[in-house]
């Protein structure tokens, strides 16, 4: 469908006036790529705050430019800046401002000095903004250009059909001049959702997403965006003028930006999630494999992988313009809606308890019946990995086997920053906060980090360098495009991926279990990449080793 076309069946009424802003906005943003190719095995994206590390010596953005290139180098090509503007709450995602650098982080220039080393991912909060946000603001003043910008709704219709990520109020009510007006609030009282049946709301986000690109983005990730377009007597979620809003703002980029890739945020069951593919070619380039992170760690934990091996053997991807941001840990923690359909609700239960045990929370949905169910596991993926008491070098073992089962995975791995250093646990700032969420967001000192890094009597250490030397073997791949062929099989407790391309083919064995496990299939004068290792034929894998076999 043609940009006009998309444009007529969103906005039917307002079709020139949105093109006219359509024109006028491609116009204002003139975009130089530079020398920009397509993914690549080479493509690894550090996932972080701009204040995750911190020193004494400059702003926080400028300690997170100093941290990737003194200590991960060419290690990742690519750095996910979550939301490093103005905001209110939920630490960054209740925007202020979309167009200014929180100045507690640093600034514009900050962010272009990281962007002469690294690619960069911005994140696009655009379902919400802040209730102290300028448009909000005008709103509640009554200023007629932002009057259609915000969902008010009657706060005594039926809404049990809405898919509700938190057990929060779904509506509020704010105070508008004399009169108390309910407004539409997906995730909290301070994030209010923005209106997209407003044409003018399109393009205002529009503006934004174009802006991005000139101050740099390689990526933009568009976050939440399941929710954005709200139809009462529906779910709320997934709904076709979603999706084409999506495709439109893709083609609209692509005109002055072909190099953007555009990756949707969509914490969903698998089939609900790969949806934002669209065809493979007009929606997102990438989609969060949203399963991947909670399977993983059900595998671990019943040390069995042929669940693990019957979901990744019907992976498909719609061609070779859309792939999977594969992760492990992120900001939010560890979702469990994804295994919904793939395990049992008793089985995601016993996850739930496995994660508190090792001093992890467990954070809950409505379900709209009264009753509430686990919606996100908040523990560290290194703690959730293996109890906390155990021996270090166990418990980086069975980490660092989570780690290399996501890389070797069909696509492009994000890294979330608290992975890549071996951090744990931070339950005390998540008690003392009340948000479960932040006992997996510690901000890190940089000299004592750097430090740690290089003792090697650290868990940091240990973690860190093996980390490393995984993602400069993999640059080193051709199996490890983004593209390439994979196949999946299991013997017994080993889960095998097998990649391919050209001539070359690499099967990466992963021994999910505490005992000694042969792998069949390996050919003769194989070689083990990660250590340089002729591997036999008839090779036996230790308790939760892992190698990658050329």
């Amino acid at each position: 469908m043609n940009v006009q076309a998309m444009i007529r069946s969103l906005y039917p009424r307002d079709v020139s006036a949105v093109q006219e802003g359509v024109d006028r906005l491609l116009k204002k943003y003139a975009i130089d790529p530079g020398d920009v190719g397509p993914l690549s095995r080479q493509d690894a994206i550090m996932i972080t705050y701009g204040d995750a590390f911190q020193s004494d010596q400059g702003s926080p953005l400028d300690c997170l430019c100093r941290f990737a290139c003194e200590q991960l180098g060419d290690s990742v090509s690519a750095i996910h800046l979550l939301p490093c503007f103005p905001y209110t709450s939920d630490d960054g995602f209740s925007v202020q401002d979309y167009y200014e650098i929180n100045p507690d982080l640093g600034d514009w220039d900050d962010v272009h000095r990281l962007g002469q080393h690294y690619q960069l991912m911005f994140d696009a909060v655009v379902n919400h903004i802040s209730q102290q946000s300028r448009w909000f603001q005008a709103f509640l003043a009554g200023d007629p250009e932002y009057q259609d910008f915000f969902f008010v709704a009657d706060p005594h219709g039926d809404y049990s059909q809405v898919v509700r990520p938190r057990a929060l109020p779904l509506l509020h009510p704010y105070q508008k001049g004399d009169e108390t007006v309910y407004v539409w609030t997906t995730f909290s009282e301070d994030q209010i959702d923005l209106n997209f049946h407003s044409s003018q709301v399109f393009l205002r986000v529009l503006d934004v997403l174009l802006f991005y690109v000139s101050r740099g983005a390689r990526y933009i990730r568009l976050d939440a965006i399941a929710f954005i377009w709200k139809q009462i007597g529906t779910t709320c979620i997934h709904l076709p003028q979603t999706h084409r809003i999506i495709q439109l703002y893709r083609q609209l980029i692509e005109t002055v930006a072909p190099h953007v890739v555009i990756i949707t945020e969509t914490n969903v069951p698998h089939a609900e999630n790969v949806s934002y593919f669209g065809d493979g070619t007009n929606e997102a380039h990438m989609v969060y494999n949203f399963t991947l992170p909670p399977l993983l760690m059900y595998s671990l934990h019943r040390q069995d992988v042929q669940t693990l091996t019957r979901w990744a053997e019907q992976l498909t991807l719609p061609g070779e313009q859309a792939c999977f941001f594969n992760f492990t840990a992120s900001h939010d923690g560890v979702g469990v809606r994804p295994l919904q359909g793939i395990v049992s609700d008793q089985e995601i239960m016993d996850l739930a308890k496995i994660a508190s045990d090792h001093g992890g929370f467990v954070s809950m949905k409505d379900n709209g019946d009264g009753t509430r169910s686990p919606y996100e596991i908040n523990c560290n993926y290194l703690d959730f990995a293996t109890h906390p008491e155990a021996s270090d070098e166990l418990r980086v073992q069975r980490f660092l086997l989570t780690q290399s089962v996501m890389l070797c995975m069909p696509g492009v791995p994000g890294i979330y920053y608290h992975s890549l250093v071996g951090s744990q646990n931070d339950r005390q700032a998540a008690l003392e906060s009340g948000i479960n969420r932040r006992i997996n967001r510690q901000k890190l000192r940089y000299e004592p980090l750097a430090e740690q890094l290089a003792d090697p009597a650290t868990i940091r250490h240990a973690v860190f360098t093996r980390y490393k030397q995984m993602l400069q073997t993999r640059r080193q791949q051709p199996a490890f495009d983004p593209w390439s062929g994979s196949e999946f099989r299991h013997d017994g407790p080993v889960f095998v991926i097998e990649r391919g391309a050209g001539s070359q083919r690499l099967i990466a064995a992963h021994n999910f279990s505490d005992a000694e496990a042969r792998v069949g299939g390996i050919p003769s004068g194989a070689t083990d990449v990660l250590t340089g290792e002729s591997v036999p034929s008839d090779l036996v894998l230790q308790p939760f080793q892992f190698r990658w076999i050329r």
